[in-house]
């Protein structure tokens, strides 16, 4: 593997984890504000915590804060508002599903595992674009769809609640939003593609806030921790990671499989902040999904031809 590709996959494998302790503090707020206020609030404060990074980067480059060209300025405000519709449709209904949940359930390990099976919808929803996937990759997919299951077994997954119906949707819409990115970052500038995606979920959430929940303030204080964790480090930190690793990945399939392990630190997170231990078959499902990450690594024989 060279440098360039695991860079990217150490970005991704970081989303991942900052993704999957995210599910904790999603679960959290859902107690106290509703659906499109957590992503509206979430969002701006990306947005806050983003715009210094535009203005380093930018510096240390040399290049201008504004794209140069009237058709450069085009395409970055046309791939943010993409994307941040795809991000917006997706995180809303994945933190409505979470709200659904009954509260004796396991829902960060639940919510984890159906949001992770985005990991075989790409590569189905790649096809319709002329994208084609290697045997390991497909068989990793596999793997990985068997690993995230045994993470759940013990969570009884055959008792369907309408949460998991609503976030297997979400899983949907994730892969059109992952397919959304990789088709425009490797023509703009990452940080600001997340920084604009994020202001487009914030604006379209925050209409939908004002509409359907008008929060108090006291309900905002005190879901605000939460919030505030989703904002910068899962907004903020782990799209822009998402962004960046899918820049310099050469597979979104691959991408995909990488950031489906938010599902496993989903488990170990509510285990660590929640007192939810781990059984057996959830550890053998950890086991299964890393097998399927390194897997989906291995070079295919063209790629060894090519080395």
């Amino acid at each position: 593997m060279n440098k360039r590709k695991l860079f990217a996959n150490l970005a991704l494998l970081t989303a991942a984890l900052v993704w999957g302790v995210a599910f904790v503090q999603q679960e959290q707020a859902a107690q106290y504000v509703g659906t499109f206020t957590v992503n509206a609030l979430r969002s701006f404060v990306a947005v806050i915590a983003l715009i210094p990074l535009i203005l380093i980067t930018s510096k240390k480059s040399g290049r201008p804060i504004l794209e140069r060209t009237k058709a450069d300025r085009k395409l970055l405000i046309t791939a943010g508002v993409l994307c941040g519709t795809f991000l917006c449709i997706s995180s809303n209904i994945q933190q409505f599903g979470i709200s659904l949940y009954p509260s004796d359930a396991a829902i960060s390990a639940r919510s984890g595992f159906l949001t992770a099976l985005y990991v075989i919808f790409v590569p189905i929803l790649g096809l319709f674009f002329k994208r084609k996937v290697g045997l390991n990759v497909w068989i990793s997919a596999l793997v990985a769809i068997l690993g995230l299951y045994l993470l759940c077994g013990s969570s009884g997954i055959s008792g369907i609640y309408l949460g998991d119906i609503v976030v297997l949707c979400c899983a949907v819409s994730f892969s059109f939003q992952i397919l959304c990115v990789d088709h425009f970052i490797s023509r703009v500038d990452a940080v600001k593609l997340a920084t604009l995606q994020f202001l487009t979920c914030g604006v379209l959430s925050l209409v939908l806030m004002v509409v359907f929940e008008r929060p108090s303030l006291e309900s905002i204080m005190q879901a605000s921790r939460y919030i505030l964790y989703l904002g910068i480090m899962s907004s903020g930190v782990g799209y822009t990671l998402q962004i960046i690793g899918q820049k310099y990945s050469d597979n979104p399939t691959v991408a995909s499989i990488i950031m489906s392990l938010e599902s496993v630190f989903a488990a170990l997170g509510g285990w660590i902040l929640l007192n939810k231990s781990l059984a057996l078959i959830e550890i053998i499902g950890c086991v299964v999904v890393f097998a399927a990450i390194v897997l989906a690594q291995l070079p295919t024989k063209k790629e060894k031809l090519k080395n």
